[in-house]
C-alpha cells in the first residue's frame, strides 16, 4: 500500500508515483491537494482520475481542502479561479463527493488533515460537508501541546492539541494515521503515531516522498512505515 502526500500540481511526481509503483500491483492513496500551487494542476488531476478510471480498487483520491472549494471556497486558489465558471461549478460538485478517509484493517488511517470527534470508523463516510468535523479532516492541523481543540479556526484552520489525537485513536482503534496538509509539522507526531508527509517539491522540505505499508506487516509506529523518495 503506498500513501502518497499533497503533489499540488506537481505532474512529474504524480507520474513517477504511477511509474514505480504500478496501480496493476498496488493500492494507492492520495491524501488529498492534487491542484492549485503548482505548474500543471490540471494535468495532476486528470493523470490520478485517469488511473482511478483503468484501475478503480487500486486508487484512491481523498478529499483534501483544495478539492472541496464547493463546499468551502478560499482564496489564493490558482486553479479553481482560473476555471470557467461552468467548468468549475461542474468539477466542484464533482471532487465534492470524494471520500474523506481510507482504513488499513493493520490500524493505519490516512486522511487529509486532523482526525474528527466521531465514535467509530464507520462514521466517518457519513460527516456532513461543511460541519467542524469535516473542517477537522480536511483543514485541521495538529500541534504537540496538552488539550483537545486548541483554536476551532473559525474561518481558517483548527489546531489540535495531544488529547484529540490520543482519545481519536483509542476510540477509532487508530495506531498509526497518515496525513499532510500541514508543511511546517514535524514528520513524526506523537510518540511516532502521526505521519505528515508531502511529495510535491513545493512544500516541507523539497523532498518528493511516499510511504509504503508493507502487505502483512505489523504497524506498532509510523515509522514502520517505509518513506521513500520519488
Amino acid at each position: 500500500m503506498v500513501f502518497v502526500g499533497d503533489t499540488h500540481g506537481d505532474l512529474d511526481a504524480t507520474e513517477r508515483v504511477f511509474e514505480r509503483y504500478p496501480p496493476s500491483d498496488h493500492l494507492i492513496v492520495f491524501t488529498g491537494d492534487v491542484v492549485d500551487r503548482g505548474p500543471d494542476s490540471e494535468g495532476n488531476l486528470e493523470r490520478i482520475l485517469r488511473e482511478k478510471r483503468a484501475h478503480s480498487e487500486h486508487v484512491f483520491l481523498l478529499m483534501g481542502n483544495h478539492e472541496a472549494w464547493a463546499v468551502r471556497p478560499f482564496a489564493p486558489a490558482d486553479f479553481w479561479e482560473g476555471l470557467p465558471e461552468e467548468r468549475r461549478m461542474r468539477l466542484g460538485t464533482l471532487l465534492a463527493g470524494l471520500p474523506y478517509a481510507a482504513w488499513h484493517d493493520a490500524g493505519v488511517l490516512a486522511v487529509h488533515g486532523a482526525l474528527p470527534g466521531v465514535e467509530s470508523i464507520g462514521e466517518i463516510a457519513a460527516v456532513a460537508p461543511g460541519t467542524f468535523d469535516w473542517r477537522r479532516m480536511t483543514w485541521g492541523d495538529w500541534v504537540d501541546l496538552p488539550g483537545d481543540v486548541i483554536d476551532p479556526g473559525i474561518g481558517g484552520r483548527p489546531l489540535l492539541g495531544r488529547g484529540a489525537f490520543d482519545a481519536a485513536a483509542e476510540r477509532l482503534g487508530i495506531r498509526v494515521l497518515v496525513r499532510s496538509h500541514q508543511p511546517d509539522a514535524p514528520t513524526y507526531l506523537f510518540e511516532d503515531r502521526c505521519l505528515t508527509l508531502f511529495t510535491s517539491h513545493a512544500y516541507g522540505d523539497g523532498i518528493r516522498r511516499v510511504a509504503l505499508l508493507a502487505d502483512g506487516g505489523i504497524v506498532r509506529s509510523a515509522r514502520d512505515l517505509r518513506l521513500e523518495e520519488v
